[in-house]
């Protein structure tokens, strides 16, 4: 095989630009094969390319070697384990499944067939700002990991974003908010850098800004392995934001913000300063340094498409495994069933008791999901 012929299926927002690079020549070795709607509206956009209503019917049409997943959160589960199953490999929008259950069995899928390529589009994981970040950590630069922080509030959304479909915003039609919506790349990267907490406690608000039935406000404290502690604070009610992320360590503290990587670095460790000096107020003298970052913010999507298509064809490593999104899931899963039960959550979460926690919210919500046709019919109006 020299080219992958890659299927798109969901034609929102996110899926129609990832067929604008497909169109342009930006994902080299890589065909638009095929595309799936449940709005057969959309597909006349795409009149030179094979159109499906049914993902089932694209996935059994031998048309494609491999799909991407951007339909509403509930169904990366669903089609990716049908397309799994059939033997095509598949690369996920985010979150790669609505809660930490659903993602087990999706990678379960996955586990039975280890041959093809399972991947997420966590296409941050491409900005050099946080590929130095991690590079600068696993060297050690930083000493031990004592404290993290991230306030990431520039994901401001008002009414009108929620009004624009009776999915959004609902525990039926989308399976959360500001958490499952706008952070799971942030979480993602949280996770990736500093490794995962062993627990959680949050806070927050439900509709706290907005007239909906999810999270959109939160402040949650991290504990980790090593003593270590991070703070994680979002929400879609704050203009104008914040997105500044910290990591203090023993030999130093990175802050980056607004595009710019800093490092105030101790020229002795503070754990071996304190042991040694004679003074009492005394702090370790530093050295301040602006990490130079070059490449803007990376290839993004397209970066990440072509890491795809590369695994399939030359057997490179994937930057972001679609197991990975397992991470970013549970620590949302856990910051919202701590904020809603008032509870410390200790990590690994028991996915059974927050699958059940979940089914009590998705009955009582305002979008009951009956059917699948049903939520993409509107997911799908509501992004013409």
């Amino acid at each position: 095989m020299d080219k992958v012929r890659l299927g798109i299926i969901g034609l929102g927002n996110m899926g129609s630009g990832h067929i604008q690079h497909l169109k342009a020549g930006q994902v080299p070795r890589c065909e638009l094969a095929a595309v799936c709607d449940i709005d057969a509206a959309k597909l006349k956009k795409y009149p030179d390319v094979k159109g499906f209503t049914d993902s089932a019917k694209m996935i059994r049409s031998g048309l494609v070697d491999a799909v991407l997943i951007a339909t509403p959160h509930y169904f990366h589960t669903t089609i990716g384990i049908d397309a799994l199953n059939n033997g095509l490999h598949v690369l996920t929008e985010k979150p790669i499944s609505v809660h930490k259950a659903d993602a087990m069995r999706l990678i379960a899928a996955h586990e039975a067939h280890p041959e093809l390529v399972f991947a997420a589009m966590f296409n941050q994981r491409t900005d050099p700002h946080y590929i130095k970040i991690k590079q600068l950590i696993e060297q050690g630069e930083l000493g031990k990991i004592q404290r993290t922080n991230w306030i990431i509030t520039t994901w401001f959304r008002s009414e009108a974003y929620y009004r624009s479909g009776g999915w959004r915003a609902t525990w039926g039609g989308e399976g959360g908010g500001v958490l499952l919506n706008q952070c799971p790349h942030n979480l993602d990267l949280f996770q990736w850098l500093c490794g995962m907490p062993s627990a959680v406690t949050a806070i927050g608000g439900i509709g706290k800004y907005h007239d909906i039935e999810v999270e959109d406000d939160i402040t949650a404290m991290f504990e980790y392995p090593n003593g270590a502690t991070g703070v994680f604070v979002t929400t879609t009610g704050e203009a104008p934001g914040t997105n500044r992320l910290e990591i203090a360590g023993t030999r130093g503290k990175l802050v980056c913000e607004g595009g710019r990587l800093t490092f105030t670095r101790n020229e002795i460790p503070a754990d071996e300063y304190s042991k040694n000096t004679k003074s009492s107020f005394g702090v370790p003298s530093v050295w301040n340094i602006d990490i130079p970052v070059g490449g803007g913010n990376g290839e993004q999507h397209i970066g990440i498409k072509k890491n795809f298509v590369a695994a399939i064809l030359d057997g490179a490593k994937l930057i972001a495994p679609a197991e990975e999104g397992l991470h970013s899931v549970e620590m949302a899963n856990a910051m919202l069933y701590s904020m809603m039960t008032g509870k410390r959550i200790e990590l690994p979460l028991d996915e059974k008791k927050f699958e059940a926690h979940l089914k009590k919210l998705i009955k009582s919500s305002t979008f009951v999901k009956k059917d699948t046709v049903k939520t993409e019919v509107d997911f799908a109006k509501s992004q013409a």
